[in-house]
C-alpha cells in the first residue's frame, strides 16, 4: 500500500514574500501580533496558507511571472533576460530532483514503519487491534489530505526555486533574489543593498564577496587577478558573477552609514531635462557604464558644468539626489528656478539659471562629486515611516521612498506634501501611484497650513521614524508640530533644501 505523507514545508520569510507577492514587514508584523507562527525566521506553508485564507494564488504576481515563463519558455527574448543559463537551470532542477529522491526514502521509511506497526496490531486482542487500527487509518487520512491552495504554494515554491535564487548575505542577514542570469551586484541593488563595489564591469576588484555556500558562476569577462588566497578562500566578483545554485550564502561588507560610501568625482552626461511646472525641473543624468556614483538614499551631490557649457567653469549647485540608490547609472535631480530672493546670483549666471536658460541639453558633460549628508535612514529600525515634505524638499523624500519600498524597511509609509503654491506637488501622479500600489502606503497633498494641523493630529508620530525636508526658511514651524507631538528626538531627522 502506497502511503503519502504531508512533510512540513519551511520557508525563510524572504521567500514566503516573494511567492505570496506580499512584502517582508508584513510578514513580520503578523508574527508579532500572533497571527502567524514562525521558528528560528521560518514559517510553515501550511501556516501561511491560513493566515492568508483570502490569497489568490492566481492573481499574485508571483504566479503570473511563473506561468508567463512556462508559456514564452522558449522566446530567445525570454532565454536571455528572464532565465537563468540552461547550466544553471540544469543545476537547480538536479538539486530539487535530489531532494525528491530524499523525500522518496523518506516516504518508504514511513512505509515501512506503518506496516511494522500493522503486523504487530495483529498480535493484540481483536477489539483493541481494531480501534488502533481505526486511529492509524483516521490520522493517515488527516496527514494525506493537504487543501489545494497549499499545494499551489508548494508547487510554485519548486518552480521559482528553479527561476530565481535566493541570495543570504553575512554578517548582516539581509536577503535578496537573483532573477534570470543577472550579477549578484545588479540584483542586491535592485533590492536597496549597498554592498562595497567600484568599477561595477570586473576591474577594480572592490565587489569581492566571499561565497560560505552554494555556487556562484561568472556571466561577465573580468580582469581581476585573485590571489591565491582568495582563490583558496572562495571569492568571486559580484559585479560579474550570478548565482548558480538555488540558494546562495556569501560574505560580504555593506554600507549602511554615511562614512562607508567614499566621496567620488566623476563626469556625467546629460540624459535628459524634462519640464515638471512653471519652476521646477527634472534633470536626467548618466553616468559612465565603468564608473557608477556609490550614494546613500537621502544624500546631496554637488554637480558643475564643464567647460564650453557656460562663460565660467565654476558653475555648481549642491542637490539631493531624488532616484534611488538601486539605479546608480541614472541619477535624478529635481531643480527649483531661483526665487526672486536669488535675482542677484541668477543674474551672474548659476547652474540653476543655466538649466532654466536651455543651456543645459541632452549629451552635455556634468561634473558630479560627492555624495554628502547624513539624511538617510535610520540603520535597522522597522518603526512606521512618515516622509514630510515641503515643495522640493520631495526630491531627497522621493530618493528614501523607493529605498523604503525597495528594501521593505517598515509596516507603513505616510506621505505628507505640503506645497506653498496651487501645482507644488509636480509629481502627484508618482504618489498615487504609490497609494495604489501598496497597501500600506498612505499620501496627503496639503498647503502649509493643513500640514501644520495634520501632523498635530497625527497620533502615530511618536512610534515612527519622521524625515522632513524643504527649503531651510519653512522647516521651523513643521518641525515644531512634529516636536509637539512627544516625537522622541532620535526618531526626528530634519534637511534643509
Amino acid at each position: 500500500m502506497a502511503i503519502l505523507v504531508a512533510m512540513t514545508q519551511w520557508l525563510t520569510l524572504s521567500r514566503a514574500a516573494h511567492i505570496l507577492g506580499i512584502s517582508r514587514v508584513t510578514l513580520q508584523k503578523r508574527i508579532r501580533e500572533g497571527d502567524l507562527p514562525s521558528f528560528d525566521g521560518m514559517v510553515d506553508a501550511e501556516d501561511l496558507q491560513r493566515a492568508w485564507p483570502q490569497l489568490d494564488l492566481d492573481a499574485s504576481g508571483s504566479f503570473e511571472k511563473t506561468r508567463a515563463i512556462r508559456e514564452d519558455a522558449f522566446a530567445k527574448r525570454l532565454r536571455e533576460r528572464v532565465l537563468p543559463s540552461q547550466e544553471a537551470l540544469a543545476q537547480r532542477l538536479f538539486a530539487q530532483g535530489q531532494e525528491l529522491a530524499e523525500l522518496q526514502r523518506t516516504l518508504t521509511r514511513y512505509h515501512r514503519l506503518v506496516e511494522d506497526l500493522r503486523a504487530r496490531l495483529a498480535s493484540l486482542p481483536r477489539p483493541l487491534a481494531a480501534e488502533l487500527g481505526r486511529i492509524l487509518d483516521e490520522g493517515l487520512a488527516r496527514a494525506i489530505s493537504v487543501p489545494a491552495p497549499q499545494e499551489d504554494l508548494r508547487a510554485l515554491d519548486a518552480m521559482l526555486r528553479v527561476m530565481s535564487a535566493h541570495v543570504t548575505v553575512k554578517p548582516s542577514g539581509h536577503e535578496f533574489f537573483v532573477e534570470g542570469s543577472e550579477t549578484l551586484l545588479k540584483a542586491a541593488l535592485r533590492a536597496g543593498l549597498s554592498p562595497n563595489y567600484g568599477c561595477g564591469n570586473g576591474n577594480c576588484g572592490l565587489c569581492k564577496a566571499r561565497v560560505v555556500s552554494g555556487e556562484a558562476r561568472a556571466v561577465v569577462p573580468s580582469d581581476y587577478h585573485f590571489s591565491e588566497a582568495e582563490k583558496a578562500q572562495n571569492h568571486v566578483l559580484m559585479c560579474t558573477c550570478t548565482a548558480h545554485s538555488s540558494d546562495l550564502v556569501i560574505e560580504v561588507l555593506e554600507a549602511g552609514l554615511p562614512e562607508d560610501i567614499p566621496e567620488q568625482r566623476i563626469v556625467t552626461k546629460v540624459r535628459a531635462v524634462d519640464v515638471l511646472g512653471e519652476d521646477m525641473m527634472r534633470l536626467h543624468l548618466q553616468t559612465p557604464r565603468s564608473n557608477r556614483l556609490r550614494f546613500l538614499a537621502g544624500q546631496r551631490v554637488t554637480l558643475g558644468l564643464s567647460a564650453g557649457v557656460a562663460s565660467s567653469d565654476d558653475l555648481h549647485a549642491e542637490l539631493p539626489v531624488a532616484s534611488c540608490p538601486c539605479d546608480d547609472r541614472n541619477l535624478i535631480f529635481h531643480v527649483r528656478r531661483s526665487t526672486s530672493a536669488d535675482s542677484q546670483v541668477e543674474a551672474a549666471g548659476d547652474f540653476t539659471a543655466c538649466l532654466f536658460a536651455g543651456l543645459i541639453k541632452p549629451g552635455a558633460e556634468v561634473s558630479a562629486w560627492g555624495p554628502w549628508g547624513r539624511f538617510v535612514l535610520q540603520r535597522e529600525s522597522t518603526r512606521p515611516l512618515v516622509f514630510v515634505a515641503i515643495d522640493q524638499g520631495f526630491a531627497p523624500i522621493n530618493s528614501l521612498i523607493e529605498h523604503a519600498i525597495a528594501v521593505d524597511a517598515a509596516e507603513s509609509i505616510t506621505l505628507y506634501w505640503a506645497a506653498t503654491q496651487a501645482g507644488g506637488q509636480y509629481l502627484p501622479n508618482q504618489c498615487r501611484a504609490w497609494a495604489a500600489a501598496l497597501d500600506e502606503f498612505s499620501y496627503r497633498p496639503l498647503d502649509l497650513a493643513g500640514l501644520e494641523a495634520a501632523l498635530a493630529a497625527d497620533s502615530t508620530l511618536a512610534g515612527s521614524d519622521v524625515y522632513l525636508a524643504g527649503p531651510a526658511a519653512l522647516l521651523a514651524p513643521a518641525e515644531a508640530a512634529l516636536r509637539a507631538t512627544g516625537l522622541p528626538a532620535a526618531q526626528l531627522h530634519v534637511e534643509a533644501v
